[in-house]
């Protein structure tokens, strides 16, 4: 974690091997007065199922209220896209994501939801959260689409 010179910003990064390789950088929130949503949607997160080694598909919508940090979105998107080659069953990675994320940046609070296409006719959802929304918050809903095609 880095707020002084972040070091994915401005430099040419590669994908990570592995989750754990993956430096999420932060930066100074530049209003932290106030309380407010800040939403990631990342529609083609992939990772690997650890048994089959056969791909996983999910949609993930990322929303926090930042509290001195916010997290730096290039070193997201490389995080997130470590998970490729990366063997885990859906809850390991949608709870290891928040988690990784609330350690980051310690936000005011947090939320991810973890919507996966179906593998074996079955589309998993998970919901992380890190406890009530701050009063007076709003708070979109996520727009993804009940499974039915999921578009």
């Amino acid at each position: 974690m880095s707020t002084d010179e972040p070091s994915h910003l401005g430099r040419a990064s590669g994908i990570p091997a592995r989750p754990e390789d993956a430096v999420l950088d932060v930066v100074a929130d530049p209003h932290p007065d106030e309380t407010y949503l800040v939403r990631f949607t990342c529609p083609e997160f992939t990772s690997l199922c650890p048994i089959t080694g056969q791909p996983d598909f999910a949609h993930l919508v990322i929303d926090y209220v930042p509290d001195r940090h916010l997290l730096e979105s290039k070193a997201l998107k490389l995080y997130l896209h470590s998970f490729r080659n990366h063997g885990a069953f859906h809850e390991a990675c949608t709870v290891g994501i928040a988690k990784r994320l609330m350690a980051a940046a310690n936000p005011v609070w947090l939320r991810l939801g973890g919507y996966w296409y179906p593998r074996g006719g079955i589309p998993i959802d998970i919901f992380y959260q890190s406890g009530e929304p701050p009063a007076g918050l709003w708070l979109p809903e996520p727009g993804v689409q009940p499974y039915r095609g999921r578009g």
